[in-house]
């Protein structure tokens, strides 16, 4: 790609970033740094659930599974109604892997790393320089990084709520504060939504051949 190619990438990354929403300052009082630990259940366990997901025109709708086992290992997969695709996707700390040739629809249900991991509970950002936190009730924000790259929301010691900022806006959400189980992930700047209806957690046991695609 030439220079005036990636320059008019540029001002389009820019543009969407522009219309994502400004993140509000953070209230309550000043509170520690030290967040609680949003970890993975202990063992292994399987959580079955609906989702939607919209992007821009389309919606797009079926059943799903993920599988996780402490600490930092999940399998997710996506149907799609009808039985006519789907998605998957296996995650082990930071290291996000597809199946061989997955096409941009299941790309497009896979969320980043960070944002994965907040919407199965558990917060896994990248280290940052600086945390500052404000508590309000029973519930605490944090800001992560100088200027602030993220920002996590607990109510008691549980995540709720992981957002991605750039320039000062956020661009990626992850909110799992809904009374009915649902747990939505949001990029702004393209408006594309992905809700997932958690119907049942149980423990479970199984092979480890989950981690490998065939």
């Amino acid at each position: 790609m030439n220079h005036f190619g990636r320059m008019f990438l540029g001002l389009c990354a820019g543009a969407a970033i522009a219309c994502a929403p400004r993140l509000q300052p953070l209230g309550g009082a000043i509170a520690p740094t030290v967040l609680p630990r949003a970890e993975l259940p202990r063992g292994s366990a399987r959580l079955l659930f609906r989702w939607e997901l919209q992007d821009a025109d389309m919606l797009t709708r079926g059943e799903g599974a993920a599988r996780t086992t402490w600490p930092d290992s999940a399998r997710l997969d996506f149907f799609l109604a009808g039985g006519l695709g789907g998605g998957a996707a296996i995650l082990i700390g930071s290291a996000l892997r597809l199946p061989p040739g997955a096409d941009d629809f299941a790309r497009r249900l896979i969320p980043p790393p960070p944002l994965l991991w907040a919407a199965l509970g558990r917060l896994a950002v990248p280290a940052e320089r600086d945390t500052s936190a404000r508590v309000d009730g029973d519930t605490l924000r944090a800001d992560i990084g100088a200027p602030t790259a993220w920002r996590a929301t607990f109510v008691r010691d549980t995540l709720r709520r992981l957002e991605r900022i750039a320039d000062g806006r956020v661009v990626e959400s992850v909110d799992r504060r809904a009374a009915d189980g649902r747990v939505r992930y949001q990029l702004e700047p393209n408006r594309r939504r992905l809700d997932l209806f958690i119907s049942r957690t149980e423990p479970s046991a199984f092979d480890q051949s989950i981690w490998i695609f065939p």
